[in-house]
């Protein structure tokens, strides 16, 4: 919404008024605002220019001589062209980074810790989640020959994700068994999603491998499971219980349908995909534009994540009284803060893994 719409007054008053009920959750007079808020106007000037707020959709008056409270409008109007740069105290800022510094490669442990700093630093409720990556793909493979009965494979996908797993044979294989092996791998299954991966591409790697092919089964067993941990829709929830302190949820059936939501995986994730306005930057849902009756009262506030391997997402859930600023900054930092581990903490191809030269010396 373009912010010239209002005059700067107005936008003051509205600023405050947001603030204000964010704060107290009471519906603001213009009493607070010219005495305690300081606008450089008189009283009535604050009831009138209140009074269009209210008529141009950005206000709403709960009863008859109470002040007003901000409608979904309002709060979009914040949203969008109010809210400052939140600065994070010092504290906060280190609870981050000492908590997102842990080499967290397993995508279940990303999306745990996530949720529950969400909630955390917010005092809201925090929602991780990854949709299924159905399109997912391998890039390449890359190997490691620690004995004749163990070698380490790296598994690359679209997206600079990676997985790896040590395996341990019951038979021996050469250094040259694994080149061989490692080089089909990469002509054969590189760019394929797991779908792709069928009989007749597993019966060409057995074919090529010979006296070795006891090597093959294993090894797709482990990539399926790992593509498989990527496709797989998921979501974790934290701090469902601090919706209590907020009389926004005081009504008990109401909060017991958004508390059966939150409970129920595919119902949240629903709810949230269906609400993802685009792969960039910070996405706000405020009241009604979730397009759930269940979430008629509350704010969805999420970011998506760019980890590869599928959608990975993170936010809060809270009342649409929310502190927005703290939200907003604080949501953006999580997850450019993950990012930045993620791809730091992934081991690199061509890096500091010895890979093998493809020599034989059995």
């Amino acid at each position: 919404m373009d912010p010239k719409e209002l005059s700067q007054r107005k936008q003051q008053i509205l600023r405050a008024i947001v603030d204000a009920h964010i704060t107290h959750g009471e519906p603001v007079g213009s009493k607070f605002l010219s005495q305690d808020v300081h606008i450089s106007a008189s009283a009535a000037t604050i009831r009138n220019e209140m009074a269009e707020l209210e008529s141009m959709g950005y206000l709403v008056q709960p009863h008859t001589s109470a002040g007003r409270v901000p409608s979904e409008l309002g709060y979009r109007y914040y949203v969008d062209a109010l809210v400052r740069q939140y600065s994070e105290t010092r504290s906060e800022i280190d609870d981050i980074n000492e908590r997102l510094r842990y080499k967290l490669t397993e995508m279940d442990k990303i999306l745990a810790e996530a949720s529950h700093l969400a909630s955390y630093l917010s005092d809201y409720t925090g929602i991780a989640f990854k949709t299924g990556g159905s399109k997912v793909r391998i890039s390449r493979f890359d190997s490691v020959y620690i004995s004749p009965k163990s070698f380490h494979l790296v598994i690359s996908f679209a997206g600079d994700i990676v997985k790896s797993k040590t395996f341990s044979l019951s038979f021996s294989i050469t250094r040259g068994d694994l080149a061989r092996f490692t080089e089909a791998l990469n002509i054969y299954l590189a760019n394929l999603t797991c779908d792709e991966i069928n009989v007749s591409v597993i019966m060409k790697l057995e074919g090529i491998m010979g006296p070795a092919s006891a090597i093959v089964h294993p090894t797709i067993k482990a990539i399926y499971e790992a593509m498989s941990e990527l496709d797989t829709a998921d979501i974790k929830v934290e701090g469902v219980n601090k919706l209590l302190k907020y009389p926004e949820y005081s009504d008990v059936s109401k909060l017991r349908e958004l508390l059966g939501v939150l409970e129920e995986k595919d119902k949240l994730l629903d709810v949230i995909t269906s609400r993802d306005g685009g792969d960039e930057g910070i996405q706000v849902f405020i009241g009604a534009e979730n397009e759930s009756d269940v979430m008629s009262n509350t704010t969805l506030i999420f970011r998506n994540v760019n980890i590869g391997g599928g959608k990975v997402a993170i936010g809060v859930i809270g009342p649409k009284r929310m502190n927005y600023e703290k939200v907003i900054a604080l949501i953006n930092r999580l997850a450019s803060g993950i990012d930045r581990m993620f791809a730091q903490d992934l081991p690199r191809i061509g890096g500091t893994v010895p890979f093998d030269d493809g020599t034989d010396d059995d």
